[in-house]
């Protein structure tokens, strides 16, 4: 590892460890219409109906959720509806780290893509199985009581959901 590259690194843990600190109290404004909820997932009871446009102060920052305050209410926003900083129309604040994790640093805009690489119709019409590859794979795989410990030492909570409607 190089001497720029050791740097980038330390800057971007330094930044990674900061950004909690640095939500407290931000200015925002909604991007796009969206339902402040009481808890930070889309199934959790709504607490207001927030408009475009309107501004809000972003308290913490949980996965893809920020805690908001409206006026009185206090609530969880889906993170992809907030537009951080200043309020004016239009704008986009994104700027360090998420720019440069981008690889659109200086256009003002960010682009996220999800996928499957490698993959596609040929391929996986040639497939063929192979025992040894998954013998290997299913050497990964958890016994339910190390992963019971694994998410009581993340303090994760199971929560129970109904199935969705057979069409």
């Amino acid at each position: 590892m190089n001497k720029h590259s050791r740097w980038l690194m330390a800057l971007m843990v330094c930044a990674s460890m900061q950004s909690g600190m640095a939500l407290a109290g931000e200015a925002g404004a909604m991007s796009k219409a969206d339902e402040m909820k009481a808890e930070p997932f889309r199934d959790a009871k709504s607490v207001k109906a927030l408009a475009v446009g309107e501004k809000l102060d972003i308290l913490s920052k949980q996965g893809g959720w920020f805690k908001v305050k409206v006026g009185k209410a206090t609530g969880w926003v889906h993170m992809l509806s907030v537009r951080k900083g200043d309020a004016k129309k239009g704008a986009v604040n994104s700027s360090g780290l998420l720019a440069l994790s981008s690889g659109r640093a200086g256009t003002g805009k960010v682009v996220a893509t999800t996928g499957v690489r490698g993959l596609n119709e040929e391929g996986l019409k040639a497939a063929t199985f192979n025992e040894a590859e998954l013998k290997r794979a299913e050497a990964n795989a958890s016994s339910k009581a190390d992963a019971a410990t694994f998410a009581k030492q993340g303090k994760l909570v199971a929560r129970s959901f109904d199935y969705l409607p057979a069409k």
